[in-house]
């Protein structure tokens, strides 16, 4: 569709040219009159031949100017003689005899000048217009076809993001301050001796607020900010990303002070020598650039650059040093007191009900990135909106968290009363070792409306956030993963699919302890390394570095962790049975059950008591 658009705009310009074209060949001399031999010696003889123009060449002779006719009005005429020596010599004698006035020109005797501008003159217009068209279809006159090289970095000015808009990470925000006291006031750093980093390195999951970090000190300095990924640099030619490179840094140090983001650097700054393509490909000449240029910034020039991955463990090393990459700052997931305030920012442009908590939404969103905040506030609008309603209530944040995590709840979906119960049964039991087993995670909502692929939902949080986890903590998460099969095999004397999740869930965690953390009768041995080519994968090319004997050791602690975790979660279960029964009657009749729901039946009350519990 665009390239119609395209060729459509070129259309009148092509007229145009054709146009000028013909205007150049045509023959302005079509008015006149073409007469005979005969003719113009009888106009001749009788005197009505006023003037007459002889051109003489080597095949005829060319004879224009004007006559009289009966009437006296002066007419254009024109004809061509064969140019024999005695007819020429004839017709000059009669033209000099009888016409008024008379013009020997040689057809030879031209102008060169005008020769030389009427042989180049079409060919520079034809290739005027073959320029502008193919201009116009390279992208609207931009001329991009000459670009090829040129740096698509993105320059943004008047950045209006500022650090009041970055929540959640204040230690960050400290880091960063620096940047912004320097870009603003350099003399203050060179004088006392200080040379800031030429690169910081943002480094956290996706949905963190790299990149919202990177333009609030953008606009906190009111500086120009370039905007880049690492796959822009590079292409199939080889020498284009480099070429990239160069132009970027030309045009950031001409306007210097200044910011260069690039994100996604691993894209281009992977570690170099490796792989199954060879070291010399496109992708490490940019790098190679990349860093030569890094180095060609003078100390305090007014250039920094900040890049943000996910992937730090590929980057080349040569990109880490001193130097170039001075700083590496952690933008970690946000604890509880930075969820309220991302909440609360983002919050801003929202018609919130006044019941809403945010920190209580916040305790029940661990795990979350900031992307994943804004995302739940704006799936909990949308909701609104499609209800019709003026304000998003707390039953719309709720939804909207079970939508970020498990997809759309699929209430259409028919189940048989088996299955329902099975699937009631299961999600119970994962409550159950919530509400019982002191190191397990909270249990904050228990459904039985099936999202994605899961048949339930069970949403179990944190009592507390912490910074690492124990033993304990790691046998009572491998316990709750297990409940849900626990409950089917006592209730049902039978196992279904859907603790499918669960279980290799709980298998990776056991297998950690035991191979990474120390955490088994094996001691404190890590036998799970990080090595491998990046290239190839993690687990292509490694090899163990453990016996064969080891590997059999490993295999039964991990399935005595998981035998004792279930059979604790089985004891659980059966030492609470009737709990369990009440709340699947329960579930099953209301299809959700909230954490206060569940508190007033596990304290003699009805579900749907007036909470004792926050949210």
């Amino acid at each position: 569709m665009k390239n119609n658009k395209q060729l459509a705009a070129l259309i009148p310009y092509l007229f145009v040219m054709l146009a000028v074209m013909s205007l150049m060949f045509m023959n302005f001399n079509t008015t006149d009159t073409s007469i005979s031999y005969q003719q113009y010696v009888e106009l001749l003889n009788k005197n009505q031949v006023d003037s007459s123009n002889v051109t003489i060449s080597e095949v005829v002779l060319k004879i224009e100017g004007l006559y009289t006719d009966a009437k006296g009005v002066s007419v254009p005429y024109s004809l061509n003689v064969p140019n024999t020596e005695l007819q020429t010599n004839t017709i000059i004698d009669l033209v000099n005899a009888k016409s008024d006035e008379v013009l020997i020109i040689d057809a030879y005797a031209t102008n060169p000048f005008w020769d030389l501008v009427s042989s180049i003159l079409p060919l520079l217009i034809f290739g005027f217009f073959a320029f502008f068209m193919l201009s116009r279809m390279n992208g609207g006159g931009n001329n991009k076809a000459f670009e090829f090289g040129r740096s698509k970095a993105k320059l943004e000015g008047g950045i209006k993001v500022r650090f009041d808009d970055v929540a959640g990470c204040d230690e960050e925000k400290e880091e960063m301050q620096e940047l912004i006291e320097y870009l603003k006031n350099p003399k203050k750093f060179a004088k006392m001796g200080a040379r800031i980093p030429k690169g910081v390195l943002l480094v956290g999951s996706p949905g963190t607020g790299k990149t919202l970090l990177a333009k609030a000190v953008a606009g906190e300095a009111e500086v120009p900010f370039y905007s880049i990924s690492g796959s822009d640099f590079v292409e199939m030619f080889v020498g284009v990303g480099a070429s990239r490179v160069r132009d970027m840094f030309k045009k950031a140090q001409a306007t210097a002070p200044c910011i260069i983001f690039i994100d996604e650097i691993d894209a281009v700054g992977r570690q170099r020598g490796t792989g199954l393509g060879g070291g010399h490909d496109e992708r490490e000449q940019t790098l190679n650039q990349l860093l030569v240029e890094m180095d060609g910034i003078t100390d305090n020039s007014g250039v920094v650059i900040v890049a943000a991955t996910n992937r730090a463990d590929v980057l080349d090393p040569a990109l880490l040093r001193p130097g170039r990459f001075d700083r590496q700052i952690t933008v970690s997931l946000p604890d509880r007191r930075g969820r309220t305030a991302i909440l609360k920012v983002h919050a801003r442009n929202k018609k919130l009900d006044a019941s809403v908590d945010l920190e209580a939404l916040a305790n029940r969103t661990p795990g979350f990135s900031g992307a994943d905040l804004e995302n739940v506030l704006n799936e909990a609008a949308i909701l609104a909106v499609r209800e019709n309603v003026e304000v998003i209530s707390m039953h719309h944040l709720d939804e909207a968290i079970d939508r970020v995590i498990g997809g759309p709840a699929k209430k259409s979906k028919i189940y048989s009363d088996r299955e329902k119960r099975l699937v009631a049964y299961h999600e119970v039991g994962h409550t159950i070792i919530g509400l019982k087993l002191e190191s397990s995670d909270m249990v904050q909502k228990v459904t039985i409306i099936p999202r994605g692929q899961a048949g339930g939902y069970n949403l179990m949080t944190p009592r507390e956030e912490k910074f690492m986890l124990t033993k304990t903590d790691l046998q009572a998460k491998i316990t709750g993963l297990l409940g849900g099969r626990v409950a089917e095999d006592i209730v049902f004397n039978e196992i279904s699919t859907g603790a499918s999740q669960d279980i290799e869930r709980a298998t990776k965690i056991a297998r950690e302890m035991v191979m990474s953390y120390g955490m088994s009768d094996l001691g404190p041995i890590q036998y799970e390394h990080s090595g491998g080519n990046v290239f190839l994968g993690r687990d292509y090319s490694s090899s163990s570095n453990y016996s064969g004997q080891i590997a059999f050791e490993i295999d039964k602690e991990v399935r005595r962790i998981i035998d004792e975790c279930y059979d604790h979660a089985k004891r659980l279960i059966q030492e609470n049975r009737p709990l369990m029964d009440l709340l699947v009657d329960a579930l099953l009749e209301n299809e959700t059950l909230t954490a206060e729901n569940i508190q007033n039946i596990v304290e003699g009350r009805a579900y749907n008591d007036t909470p004792v519990i926050g949210a």
